[in-house]
């Protein structure tokens, strides 16, 4: 029987490594554009939703139009961020396993650009990158894309979203006028149109489904709550979904580590993901993602692009996206490679408008849902553990030997008395918090309620309360707000309920604790090591502030609104500051970008992290020493 992809034209080497990996049949994407794109002679455009199969689409025809007998690049692949950078990269290696000769490089910021630059010098056909630190090589004089004959634009819209687009004017003027440019993206706003329209010759155009619609295999749902309850409302949804597999969308990395830092206390297997991370520290946290060993990823927008998990349960917005076209993007995360995932959005009554507005984009209506009394979350998380021991492999052999002191144990108790001990053990607690449950579901019309006011208060703290405690130890020891957490709880055998703000630095942080914990962390501490230097914790002196949000590091903004980009001279507001109704983009001549920098990573802001920085006049390119793309154009 002739394999499907052997039938769109993809030679042996390439199908038999598809099909180690363990595809059998092509998506629609790739059943339509493969047959296109192996004719090597049309500029394309793809517009499918993310995790269809888009990669494979445009990364098996690239392995028959390349010739692999010239160490020379012949295609390049851009894309928006560094996880999608790898997974591309990583992909097209698999799909090429059996290929002799194929040399995939990817190009990105956050990792050693002389370890790239060697692997380019060393010979390399195809190229991956993101926009920023492609660029810095070109300056380099580094590579040389004369014999370049395709370029692909993945995830376009967001590559022009998050500001790239002179940038890929720049490197595109770096190429064979004569190329072909395949454009794939989810949306087609009129930016993307554009850039069709001006890199491209009458282009071969391909729409699966309706253009800028969702995922048909995606449940939307939203639940309406005063946004003083959000947090609540989050922890509810988790609990009544016993096997959710999850990541879980807020506006600013703040959020991110607040609702993170207060799932890890609370008891959730949950960490954030953000652009102050170190590529180190992302790569760590997704790799726990993607094995399953966390449950619930707590991300920005622009931290979760790319993100490729299979599996992923649901989707839950805990703050709707500013740019309504993201939500298609987060959405995507879940319902991929055919499966059926569910995206919740939590809003208050005020945001129902958003949700229309994301309906009409999406082609899709949202179920309007309500949250699940106390009882009933009770009732699932009860039965979900029937079924769990119901159906667990035994191991006879080994369980064997316990059996008689286990029954010697259970003696004096009925069969009803041992059930309901067991289920105990590991039902209190939902007893105990649920017991009176107050209802969290508000209505439509509720004007009660302050809006995204108070949203990051997961729970609040009264600082009378707490003490602040100085730790040596910090990022730089690969140490995230949740490692920390468990770090110091682990070892001064505290309850993480008894933590309040954790405030991470470089070689030392600061923590909160209650103060009836003081004494009994330092107790605990004694002797404590990490790496092989003494772990020291002492009380922060009065006034001591640096680390304090009221100190160097400015926590927010004046203005809300997403990962805070910082254009020309326009304040801490959240977004672009517009001026007479158009984008202000900057004040001071030229736009540049600053992307990673020391930090390791992302965008950074005005305290130094997460920034674009545009206007200015400082001219040249300059590199960060740890690796984030670090750039300033004139």
């Amino acid at each position: 029987m002739i394999n499907p992809f052997s039938k769109l034209g993809i030679s042996d080497d390439v199908v038999n490594a598809v099909k180690e990996l363990g595809f059998e049949n092509p998506t629609p994407i790739q059943e339509q554009s493969i047959p296109v794109l192996l004719e090597g002679s049309n500029d394309f455009v793809g517009l499918a939703q993310t995790g269809t199969g888009k990669t494979a689409a445009f990364g098996l025809p690239l392995l028959e139009l390349i010739d692999f007998k010239s160490n020379k690049p012949q295609a390049l692949i851009l894309c928006p961020t560094r996880e999608l950078c790898l997974q591309i990269a990583n992909d097209i290696k698999n799909f090429s396993k059996n290929t002799p000769n194929a040399h995939v490089v990817a190009v990105y910021g956050g990792a050693n650009i002389m370890q790239q630059l060697r692997e380019i010098r060393n010979g390399v056909q195809i190229v991956v990158a993101t926009p920023g630190r492609m660029l810095d090589i070109i300056g380099r004089k580094a590579i040389d894309f004369t014999n370049v004959k395709y370029v692909v634009l993945d995830e376009a819209d967001e590559m022009l979203n998050m500001g790239f687009q002179e940038d890929i004017n720049d490197i595109l003027s770096t190429t064979p006028d004569d190329k072909k440019t395949w454009l794939f993206s989810a949306t087609m706003p009129p930016e993307v149109r554009r850039i069709a329209r001006n890199y491209m010759e009458n282009p071969v155009e391909l729409t699966m489904g309706t253009k800028n619609t969702g995922n048909v295999n995606i449940e939307h749902e939203y639940y309406i709550v005063r946004a003083r309850d959000k947090y609540a409302a989050l922890k509810r949804i988790v609990d009544f979904n016993p096997e959710i597999f999850a990541v879980v969308f807020c506006k600013t990395k703040l959020d991110t580590q607040d609702v993170a830092e207060h799932l890890i206390k609370d008891g959730y297997n949950a960490d954030s993901l953000h652009g102050d991370l170190s590529q180190q520290q992302r790569d760590k946290v997704m790799q726990r993602f993607r094995d399953r060993n966390m449950q619930l990823l707590i991300a920005t927008d622009v931290a979760a692009r790319g993100i490729d998990v299979n599996n992923v349960t649901h989707v839950i917005n805990y703050s709707l996206p500013d740019e309504i076209e993201s939500y298609t993007h987060r959405s995507g995360r879940t319902g991929r490679a055919g499966k059926t995932g569910i995206s919740i959005c939590i809003v208050n009554s005020k945001e129902i408008g958003k949700i229309r507005q994301i309906e009409r984009i999406i082609g899709k209506q949202f179920t309007k849902a309500e949250l699940p009394t106390g009882f009933d979350v009770c009732e699932k998380q009860l039965f979900a553990l029937v079924h769990k021991v119901h159906n667990v492999e035994v191991n006879t052999e080994q369980i064997d030997q316990y059996i008689p002191r286990i029954m010697d144990e259970f003696a004096e108790l009925t069969k009803e008395d041992v059930i309901k001990r067991f289920a105990s053990l590991e039902f209190n607690r939902f007893l105990e918090y649920y017991k009176n449950a107050p209802d969290l579901n508000a209505s439509a019309d509720d004007r009660g309620d302050r809006g995204e006011r108070g949203e990051r208060g997961a729970r609040s703290f009264n600082n009378s309360d707490y003490t602040r405690l100085f730790i040596n130890v910090g990022s730089v020891d690969d140490f995230t707000r949740g490692d920390l957490l468990g770090f110091v709880c682990n070892n001064g055998k505290i309850s993480g309920k008894a933590v309040g703000k954790i405030d991470l630095k470089g070689v030392y942080s600061f923590i909160e604790v209650e103060n009836a914990t003081v004494d009994s962390l330092f107790t605990n501490f004694k002797g404590i090591t990490f790496n092989g230097r003494e772990v020291r914790i002492e009380k922060t002196a009065e006034g001591d502030t640096r680390g304090s949000s009221e100190g160097g590091e400015r926590k927010r903004s004046f203005g809300g609104g997403g990962d805070r980009r910082r254009e020309g001279g326009g304040g801490f507001g959240g977004g672009e500051r517009r001026s007479g109704g158009g984008d202000r983009r900057s004040s001071g001549g030229g736009s540049g970008r600053r992307e990673g920098g020391n930090s390791g990573g992302g965008f950074r802001d005005f305290s130094g992290r997460n920034r674009e920085d545009r206007g200015g006049n400082a001219g040249g390119r300059r590199e960060g020493n740890g690796g984030g793309e670090r750039r300033r154009r004139s």
